[in-house]
């Protein structure tokens, strides 16, 4: 069989299933660590809950996924999450979604893993929404769920240092209201209002416009240039405040 004729029989197999992405969705891609909890506590063993080490090597890597060559508007990180807004005009691969999801994974396994030292692998999937309000409700439900994993944190971990086993720590936060975990951490020197906003709200990294004085070797004189670089946030607005800032840096993007 000639070259020409087994590549395009065998292209079927590889393409039956090549889903793309509708133009005027909107797409979010979110990435999470593959076996992370193992890896931060018992191949690295990071500060629990939080450690700054494992916070900055995150916002590193969605930098690095801002900048990977895809048009993006917006990145938000918590925990072992990353999460990215792309362009709504993003049209690489034909907008191919295993593109997305494999490169995207691939580039994050990448430079996370250079920053480790060690290997660390993502997985990515990609939501698609036809409403710019789908995407501030995604947003806002990555945050919510980071305050909450957030606070779940530091009462397992005030137990398991007081000397609490997994099954116990585990119980004793399980189903407690919000009200009666934050009375535990307070009970025991910890004001969970005071605690970083990066811990409790996640990280957001976005584009933003800023003027440059420089020369013009042409005319000879100084003159003020438009740039464009990534903001990195550790201090992100909550609730409907949240719900307008992302929505504002949608409709920039636009």
């Amino acid at each position: 069989m000639k070259f020409d004729d087994l590549d395009t029989r065998l292209r079927v197999f590889e393409t039956a299933h090549d889903h793309c992405a509708l133009p005027g969705l909107y797409l979010v891609a979110r990435l999470d660590g593959r076996g992370f909890t193992r890896l931060t506590k018992e191949v690295h063993p990071f500060e629990a809950p939080f450690d700054v080490r494992m916070r900055d090597y995150m916002t590193e890597t969605t930098r690095h996924l801002l900048e990977c060559g895809f048009r993006m508007v917006y990145g938000y990180t918590q925990s072992d999450e990353i999460s990215l807004l792309l362009h709504p005009l993003e049209d690489s691969f034909g907008r191919k979604l295993r593109k997305y999801t494999s490169v995207l994974a691939g580039e994050a396994s990448a430079k996370f893993s250079l920053l480790l030292g060690s290997i660390g692998v993502f997985d990515c999937r990609v939501s698609q929404f036809p409403r710019v309000q789908d995407v501030v409700d995604y947003f806002r439900w990555r945050q919510e769920d980071a305050g909450r994993n957030s606070l779940n944190a530091h009462c397992y971990w005030l137990l398991r240092k007081q000397g609490r086993t997994v099954a116990e720590a585990t119980a004793q936060v399980k189903g407690q209201r919000t009200a009666t975990k934050h009375d535990l951490l307070f009970a025991n020197g910890i004001n969970y209002n005071n605690l970083p906003a990066w811990q409790k709200r996640g990280i957001g990294l976005y584009w933003e416009e800023y003027s440059k004085r420089g020369l013009n070797p042409v005319r000879q004189e100084m003159v003020e240039t438009s740039r464009r670089r990534l903001a990195t946030n550790l201090e992100l607005p909550l609730g409907e405040p949240y719900s307008e800032f992302v929505q504002s840096l949608l409709l920039a993007g636009t």
